[in-house]
C-alpha cells in the first residue's frame, strides 16, 4: 500500500533535514541532547508547505511508544499532547531552535572572517 503525499521539493528537504538533525523534540524538552529522530507531519503530506510542518521524533516518542511513558504521537496524539506540548507549541520550539541555530551559524562565520582579516560581501 502507497502511503499518500507529494514528494518534498528541495527545500522542503533541506528543512526536514535541519528540523532531524536537532534531534527528537521531545527529549530535548526532557533533558536529553540529541536523541537521533525521524521526522512526524503534524498535517499529513498532501497539504501545501506541509513538509514545513513537520517534528524531529524519535522512534519511541513518534509511534513506538506506548500509552504511557514514553507515549508515543501515534496512535495516542491527546496523550502525547497533554504530556508533553500540543504539536503547534512543538513546532514553535522547534522554529527557535532553528532560527538559534542560523544565528550561531552566522557568528561563527563572522568571528572567522574577522580573524582571517576578509570579509565576503
Amino acid at each position: 500500500m502507497a502511503i499518500k503525499g507529494r514528494n518534498p521539493t528541495a527545500n522542503e528537504s533541506k528543512h526536514m533535514d535541519n528540523v532531524s538533525q536537532l534531534g527528537c523534540i521531545v527529549c530535548y524538552k526532557k533533558g536529553f541532547r540529541f536523541v537521533p529522530a525521524e521526522i512526524h507531519h503534524t498535517e499529513g503530506k498532501t497539504k501545501e508547505d506541509s513538509h514545513f510542518k513537520v517534528l524531529p521524533l524519535c522512534y519511541e516518542h513518534h509511534r513506538g511508544g506506548r500509552g504511557e511513558e514514553p507515549i508515543s504521537r501515534h496512535p495516542w496524539k491527546r496523550r502525547f499532547e497533554k504530556e508533553y506540548g500540543t504539536e503547534k507549541e512543538l513546532l514553535e520550539l522547534v522554529e527557535e531552535l532553528l532560527s538559534a541555530q542560523s544565528q550561531d551559524w552566522i557568528r561563527v562565520w563572522t568571528r572567522a572572517y574577522k580573524t582571517r582579516g576578509y570579509w565576503c560581501y
